[in-house]
């Protein structure tokens, strides 16, 4: 029998075992794009319904977080980390024999269910394995390096898969990752829940809230074909919008509401939530306009774009590990507003991409800078938003910042991609050479990555405004000894 002391000695490995299970979350969020024009081929997609392998992850993913997270306080944090990995390693499985594309997009449905019960629960361990200042901030660092990278990483490993053994393997490679991690997880991680409090659960706030988001994440998605301006678009808003509202009027007279409002008493909580929002909608894009970007106009094959990403992943990894030890030093804040100035300098340089661009100062340069500032924005955000949260709503806290982000990333791209294309089919309908076509592609990407580095400029904006400095600084009291101590 494992004792607690046991668990105390095993927690770096722990670690190692929750990075590799949010590595394997955040990698399917990318590794099928590569794969996309395979899969359509395979399974007799329409183009218009193509996108949808990846949409219908990104939005039960989106929409069930906050439930996820809620789940693992009042169930026990390992179990519920162990149930979302078989869950999404036999979605995974089911998906690479898929038959049909209806097969498919229910079998990525599922894969993000599981993704949504995997991440705040492996979140939340970490929140409760590793004690608040210099070894969260470390534990955090490699969370965040994790995080970072694997969406890079899904591109280049999504395209050799894909060349080398079929597209079905992008999905079948998560199927041995999720077992073993759930077999290994009872010997390296401690049983945790909240204690003392009822183990009821909030139904309507949770069909409310889950129903609200999920609108929403697919009225963002669905934006793009349908118009903006859409009754579509509109009544699935106001859906999205009304079922919010009713969760929030619920939560104020429940008993035992699904997230306890009080905790929006945090102003850094609450502020690390508003910008972690604003990264999504800026850093979800730049992945995805600049793989596009390499490939349509560059030129590139699935595998070189892939390499291409190489030093972004490799710089997130080395820039996430400084950040987690000046967060302890200086505090998070800090960190926090320096990676957001890199990441709206890399998104401006971006905006400036050219159709005759080279990889050195087209993607190279502003892939370095980006680097920098993704591996010191991750960490820090991260830790800002779990600071000061009590134990007993560790699970809550890592929903709730992983939600900000996933929506605001599907909100983000959503605008982008609108403009982007309202920009580029407009040239195109002009366009009579392959050069005028790539210039027609280029325009429309250089307006969305100006858009992005406009949600960076205002998350910072928004990050000097909320999220306080006596809080950053708190962090470094309780870290750093006094002289002669």
């Amino acid at each position: 029998m494992t004792t607690a002391t046991d668990y105390e000695s095993k927690r770096w490995q722990a670690l190692a075992l929750l990075c590799i299970a949010q590595f394997m979350v955040i990698l399917d969020a990318s590794i099928v794009n590569i794969a996309l024009p395979t899969i359509g081929d395979a399974l007799d997609f329409s183009q218009d319904d193509l996108s949808w392998v990846v949409n219908a992850y990104v939005l039960t993913f989106g929409g069930f977080l906050l439930l996820g997270g809620r789940l693992a306080d009042l169930l026990g944090r390992r179990r519920v980390f162990m149930f979302g990995l078989v869950l999404f390693a036999l979605a995974s499985l089911a998906g690479g024999f898929a038959q049909n594309d209806i097969q498919l997009v229910v079998a990525r449905a599922v894969q993000g269910l599981g993704a949504a019960i995997v991440s705040p629960a492996a979140l939340s361990i970490i929140t409760v394995t590793f004690k608040e200042g210099a070894e969260r901030n470390k534990a955090l660092g490699a969370w965040g390096a994790v995080a970072g990278s694997g969406g890079a990483v899904g591109v280049l490993l999504g395209g050799v898969l894909t060349e080398g053994l079929g597209w079905e393997w992008v999905l079948w490679v998560n199927v041995p990752i999720g077992i073993v991690a759930a077999l290994i997880a009872p010997r390296l991680i401690a049983e945790s829940r909240s204690e003392g409090e009822k183990r009821t659960f909030d139904i309507p706030g949770a069909v409310t809230i889950t129903g609200g988001l999920s609108l929403l994440v697919y009225a963002i998605v669905n934006a793009e074909g349908a118009g903006w301006g859409s009754t579509e678009t509109i009544v699935l808003l106001a859906v999205s919008a009304a079922l919010i509202a009713a969760f929030a009027a619920i939560e104020q007279r429940t008993a035992d509401p699904l997230v306890p409002f009080r905790i929006f008493r945090l102003p850094t909580l609450t502020g690390a939530n508003a910008v972690g929002v604003l990264v999504g909608a800026s850093l979800f894009s730049m992945f995805f306009f600049a793989s596009l970007y390499m490939q349509q106009v560059l030129g590139y094959g699935a595998i070189k774009a892939g390499l291409s990403y190489l030093p972004l992943s490799a710089g997130i990894i080395i820039s996430a590990g400084v950040s987690s030890q000046l967060s302890t030093r200086i505090g998070f804040k800090p960190v926090l507003v320096t990676g957001l100035i890199f990441i709206a300098v890399a998104l401006l340089w971006w905006s400036q991409v050219s159709p005759d661009g080279s990889y050195v100062s087209d993607i190279l340069g502003p892939s370095v800078i980006a680097a920098i500032g993704l591996g010191l924005a991750f960490v820090s955000i991260t830790i800002a938003a779990v600071a000061g949260v009590a134990e007993r709503e560790s699970g809550l806290a890592s929903g709730l910042i992983n939600t900000s982000q996933q929506v605001g990333g599907a909100l983000g791209l959503a605008i982008l991609a609108t403009i982007a294309n309202s920009v580029t089919d407009d040239k195109l309908a002009t366009a009579t050479t392959p050069a005028e076509q790539g210039a027609a592609l280029t325009d429309g990407f250089q307006q969305a990555f100006l858009t992005g580095a406009g949600f960076a400029i205002l998350a910072l904006i928004l990050c000097l405004a909320l999220i306080k400095t006596s809080d950053s600084k708190a962090m470094i009291d309780r870290e750093v000894p006094a002289p002669g101590a």
